[in-house]
């Protein structure tokens, strides 16, 4: 016998509601516990009413939240723009120079850097750019150098080295599946045109492969802006990022009030950023077909 319609909604809804039910208390639930927080008053462990907006007038008025929110876009911004420009190269000899029954053994070996905690990773890269490290007895090795570069004392080029390598396999893959995606035939017809190739890649193979390019710039910038670990770790908080800021609010200081609404407005910052990048994706997905 056929189910009615309100049947059939009833067991949509039915099959629907334990994830909705975990969406609600694991991500709209805590959201909604910043959200309050960050305009209610308090500071010291204590939170309580009146509702106010001073915690965002602070935010805008005292230079050092600022200049933290800033450094954490530039460091961000930079890693990204890092990060798609070495993974580009990969993701394209990968789709185009690679054989087919080959591409698959490929991307593991990309993924193999997951293998490894993520915390492992940062402290290892301590040791290879840190004082007398790797780096250092490699250029003082070759003669390059007479002193150690020490080039974790300069905390942003350190943090953009180590976020760099972290995320490159998240720029690497969708780089790659939106490659796969462009038909040979039309790089054939460009050439036959008499376009050579590297015309052929920057009218023809590049334009397509934007969207996955962008979809690597959201993967990438979205985690990096809030990264708590790396300025920990390989900055040793001696430059600290956004999630510093935070932490240092939330648990240190223990003004939640003042910590919700760092989180909030770097949720608002990054918001705005990725609307922008899915517009344009929306372009040139619309100006491909």
């Amino acid at each position: 016998m056929a189910k009615t319609p309100s049947q059939e909604a009833k067991t949509g809804w039915l099959l629907i509601s334990p994830p909705a039910i975990y969406a609600v208390l694991l991500l709209a639930a805590p959201l909604a516990t910043v959200l309050i927080y960050s305009v209610m008053t308090g500071g010291r462990g204590v939170v309580g009413l009146p509702f106010t907006l001073q915690n965002f007038t602070d935010l805008v008025q005292k230079p050092v939240y600022l200049s933290v929110m800033q450094r954490s876009l530039l460091v961000s911004l930079l890693v990204t723009l890092t990060t798609v420009v070495l993974a580009y190269p990969i993701a394209y000899f990968v789709s185009f120079h690679v054989s087919p029954s080959k591409k698959a053994l490929w991307l593991f070996l990309i993924t193999i850097p997951f293998w490894t905690s993520y915390v492992i990773r940062v402290s290892l890269w301590r040791t290879i750019l840190g004082y007398n490290g790797i780096v250092d007895s490699s250029l003082i090795g070759l003669g390059l150098t007479d002193e150690p570069v020490n080039i974790l004392s300069n905390g942003i080029t350190s943090m953009i080295i180590t976020l760099a390598h972290a995320y490159a396999p998240f720029a690497v893959l969708p780089i790659f599946v939106s490659l796969e995606k462009v038909d040979r035939s039309l790089l054939e017809a460009g050439q036959d045109l008499g376009e050579s190739r590297l015309m052929t890649f920057i009218r023809v193979t590049l334009p397509l492969s934007m969207p996955g390019v962008i979809a690597a710039v959201l993967i990438v910038f979205i985690p990096t802006v809030g990264d708590y670990v790396t300025p920990e770790l390989i900055g040793g908080g001696k430059v600290p990022l956004i999630a510093n800021m935070i932490e240092t609010q939330m648990l240190k200081l223990q003004n939640r009030p003042v910590g919700s609404a760092i989180a909030v407005a770097a949720m608002l910052v990054v918001g705005i950023v990725s609307v922008v990048f899915v517009l344009l994706n929306r372009r040139f997905i619309g100006g491909s077909k």
